[in-house]
């Protein structure tokens, strides 16, 4: 896992972040994507944001750390990948909102073979009313309220 071509003259912190909106909310994969591949058009388009208008969930983070420490032999450069992207995406924690979208979505949705984390990253992005972005439609398909988009 090769780290991003980002570079970013200062840290950033999530203080920073809360005094604009924020209007989309990356998946996992998306974020894996944006790691392993470095897809010049992805970077492009993500050009055209101000800090703050792309951040991730506290779970998809909680699924980025699971992959930096699942393979021992890669781990000290997908964690310098991984806190690279960090500098340019803000980390958004859950909150009582999003469960009670949880909730929702999952009445809503009832289909077992859904994927938990990926429920609760739709929920956390519909509770703040964000365009989740992901290249895998299919597991967030039919939940009411939740916009997605695939920029890849």
């Amino acid at each position: 896992m090769k780290a991003p071509p980002f570079t970013r003259t200062a840290p950033v912190t999530n203080r920073q972040a809360t005094s604009k909106p924020v209007r989309y909310l990356l998946d996992t994969n998306i974020c894996v994507h944006l790691i392993q591949r470095h897809p010049p058009e992805l970077l492009l388009h993500f050009e055209e944001f101000d800090f703050g208008d792309l951040v991730i969930s506290v779970v998809t983070l909680a699924e980025l750390r699971h992959g930096v420490e699942r393979d021992p032999a890669i781990k000290s450069e997908a964690e310098r990948a991984l806190d690279s992207l960090l500098t340019y995406l803000p980390v958004l924690p859950l909150d009582n909102a999003v469960a009670v979208q949880y909730g929702v979505l999952a009445a809503a949705v009832r289909d077992h073979r859904r994927d938990a984390l990926d429920r609760l990253i739709a929920a956390h992005a519909a509770s703040l009313g964000l365009t989740l972005v992901t290249n895998n439609e299919v597991d967030f398909r039919d939940y009411p309220g939740l916009i997605v988009e695939n920029w890849v």
